[in-house]
């Protein structure tokens, strides 16, 4: 199954596709700045070496897209070829000029990074953040737009409740998407920054992360209730509702009824928990 966008990003704006009409021309490196709309923060530096020497032998086979601003130009597209050449010692870069606003900068260089999967997890969540926020959309309608399922979307986003230091440990890659969505569920949220500690100190993998955490919310269940222990029945039918919800589940019951308690962290989050009951 393809991982690229759907028809997301053709149904906003046309990308890189160079309109006949359109005229590609070339302008000094020193007239050029970054976009600041570019949701990507980390550019490796081995990846921009490698086309660097690719731009020496080939030159720029793309142009970048810009936009004029006051006398200098800033990027649309191609934020990479462009530091590529500056790496390669050249002075000119092939471009096209085109009138954009800024919320349409910031839309195509959130899409085109997408399209290109080049963002971390953290980088994408705040990536579909910021086009809900500028287009208005709901998870639901920004997920169909990209050809995005909506799970992916909500999954994304609910990382941006992570501690700061916990969302730069994923984007600097020390920990994963799934060890992110494993530390949403700590009851005690205080101690997601120790236990990410503890995750890359041992090494631990995302399931033995999830037994950790099974393991805390248990003790703290433990902790407030009368002292007595839960039947395994009911934390079999805990664990099952944890793993369809994506979220902390506890089951309360004593005599003939009790109540099922589902964690949520954001307004989007109950969103995505009351669509799964929907269905």
């Amino acid at each position: 199954m393809s991982k690229g966008l759907g028809k997301g990003i053709n149904a906003l704006f046309p990308g890189e596709s160079i309109n006949q009409m359109e005229t590609v021309e070339k302008i000094s490196l020193k007239e050029i700045k970054v976009n600041p709309f570019q949701p990507r923060k980390i550019f490796d530096e081995a990846a921009l070496n490698e086309l660097a020497e690719s731009i020496k032998e080939h030159g720029v086979l793309q142009p970048i897209i810009v936009r004029r601003k006051g006398k200098s130009f800033e990027i649309v597209v191609g934020e990479r070829r462009f530091r590529g050449s500056k790496i390669a010692g050249l002075t000119e870069i092939p471009v096209v000029v085109r009138e954009l606003t800024d919320q349409q900068m910031m839309e195509i260089a959130i899409l085109e990074n997408l399209q290109r999967e080049d963002l971390t997890p953290i980088e994408e969540a705040e990536a579909y953040q910021n086009l809900m926020e500028s287009l208005n959309l709901t998870q639901e309608q920004l997920a169909f737009r990209l050809g995005k399922s909506r799970p992916h979307i909500a999954n994304h986003i609910r990382l941006l409740s992570l501690p700061e230091v916990v969302r730069g440990h994923i984007s600097a890659g020390n920990l994963s998407m799934g060890h992110g969505r494993a530390l949403l569920g700590i009851k005690r949220k205080k101690l997601i920054p120790s236990i990410s500690d503890k995750v890359m100190k041992e090494n631990l993998n995302v399931r033995q992360l999830e037994s950790l955490v099974q393991k805390m919310n248990d003790d703290v269940s433990r902790e407030t209730s009368t002292g007595e222990k839960k039947d395994i029945f009911i934390e079999e039918k805990e664990s099952q509702l944890r793993e369809y919800f994506g979220t902390t589940v506890t089951i309360k019951k004593s005599k003939n009824k009790g109540k099922i308690e589902i964690e949520f962290f954001s307004e989007d989050d109950l969103e995505r928990i009351l669509e799964l009951l929907e269905d």
